[in-house]
């Protein structure tokens, strides 16, 4: 058991036994010392297994032009162009229960994030393990999405301050309600022990909705190939594909796709009448691959994801919306834009002469509306419709299993266009500091 589980449970301990001294006055002393007994034992027998941690990200940031938008922690508010934070303070209870044989049975985790800004529900779920075939377990309640490597990769072990801002537009705080079925072999003989295959049916609007809005549930699939030793070189390969087949529902019959020539594209209303049940599309395809070499002292790491498909959102964002979108005061939907897209990152990160010191470079891009570009976007366009390259740079040193410090320079570059403000590029680059806390 780890210090905090220990603490717990000795104060458990206390209170039982002077629960148990007052409760059982008239019995004998040796009758009196078994019972303690059993009950300490059970109290041990059902807290053996439950682990607390969490960690707190305080942070400094300087950005170039006050007020800026920003996918690192956030715009920044008018008029500002520095702020303290505190980015994440996560608190994380997990239970594991086992059999007899010590395989799990039950696992069930509970973590909420605190920051100035309130409290807010992060993981809230349970999974079952199968011991028949000792192949699958089932998995419900509020979880991170199966799709993609960056997602999935947390934030306490995350070497950037942030994902990359396809993966915040796509998939807002990565999480969403719903049940999934993993096949991944527990026996370590098995012919396909290196496979893991996740399929579930979810909500869709994730975190930014306090509840679905319409009947339709999104299937989200990842086919991961676990980590691979390339001969005795010491290298080691794993990657997976992921697939999103879902959308949102269509409560206007003011849809706008794109059309028009090459030359002169545009976004065209699609005014067919709507029928109930009719779905907009949201359709990701994406691929990642993790490369890691060992050095001497520490290792050279690669990382690299790529994803494409369509995407239903506004006018003024390509993030899923979180509610029915509709205009302030107005009775019906507000309309529908459908934008096909495609991103990636990469990743290149080397200890610098041993563990405690590393040197993190990321490219990103992502392109929200690939049939459109440069001097065509134009008033008939917004802000949604920008591509956007981010080149970031990062020095982390780690001075205990506790303590993380991150130095991060972020250099966003949005392409040039006829859109009044972004006719080049605008000066948004931003400095963090931050320290992690963790326990």
């Amino acid at each position: 058991m780890k210090k905090n589980q220990v603490h717990w449970l000795f104060i458990l301990l206390l209170s039982s036994v002077q629960a148990m001294a007052q409760q059982q006055g008239n019995l004998s002393e040796s009758s009196i010392d078994t019972t303690r007994q059993k009950a300490l034992q059970a109290i041990v027998n059902k807290y053996e297994y439950v682990n607390i941690s969490g960690y707190i990200q305080p942070q400094f940031q300087i950005g170039e032009t006050p007020g800026q938008r920003s996918f690192n922690g956030g715009d920044l508010p008018a008029g500002v162009e520095s702020r303290f934070s505190v980015r994440r303070g996560r608190l994380r209870i997990d239970y594991a229960h086992f059999d007899a044989q010590k395989r799990p049975t039950v696992l069930f985790v509970f973590q909420f994030d605190g920051t100035e800004r309130g409290m807010q529900t992060r993981d809230f779920w349970g999974r079952f393990y199968e011991h028949k075939l000792d192949l699958f377990h089932v998995t419900a309640g509020l979880f991170a999405r199966p799709f993609g490597f960056e997602v999935n990769y947390g934030s306490g072990d995350r070497e950037s301050p942030e994902r990359g801002r396809m993966s915040q537009l796509l998939m807002r705080t990565e999480r969403d309600l719903g049940a999934m079925l993993t096949f991944e072999p527990r026996n370590p003989t098995h012919p396909l022990r290196f496979l893991k295959v996740d399929a579930g049916l979810f909500n869709g609007p994730g975190l930014a909705s306090v509840s679905d809005y319409d009947g339709h549930k999104d299937f989200i699939s990842r086919l991961t190939v676990k980590p691979q030793l390339l001969g005795k070189s010491g290298v080691q390969v794993t990657g997976s594909v992921s697939g999103y087949w879902g959308g949102i529902g269509q409560f206007t019959n003011d849809i706008y796709r794109m059309n028009g020539s090459a030359d002169s594209p545009a976004f065209v209303v699609d005014g067919t009448v709507v029928s109930p049940g009719t779905i907009a599309p949201r359709r990701y395809y994406g691929a990642d691959l993790q490369v890691r070499i060992p050095n001497r002292r520490g290792r050279t790491e690669f990382r690299a994801e790529y994803i494409q498909g369509t995407q239903t959102a506004n006018k003024a964002s390509t993030e899923t919306p979180g509610v029915v979108p509709n205009p302030v005061s107005a009775p019906t939907a507000s309309p529908l834009y459908v934008r096909q897209f495609s991103g990636a990152y990469f990743y290149y990160l080397q200890h610098l002469g041993s563990e405690k010191h590393q040197f993190v470079a990321k490219y990103d891009w992502y392109d929200p509306n690939t049939q459109v570009a440069g001097k065509q976007i134009d008033g008939k366009f917004g802000w949604a419709d920008i591509r956007y390259n981010t080149l970031g740079l990062g020095y982390l040193y780690y001075v205990n299993s506790n303590l993380k410090l991150v130095l991060w320079y972020d250099i966003p570059v949005n392409e040039s266009t006829n859109l009044p403000g972004y006719e080049n590029d605008v000066p948004d680059n931003l400095l963090t500091v931050r320290t992690q806390y963790r326990f």
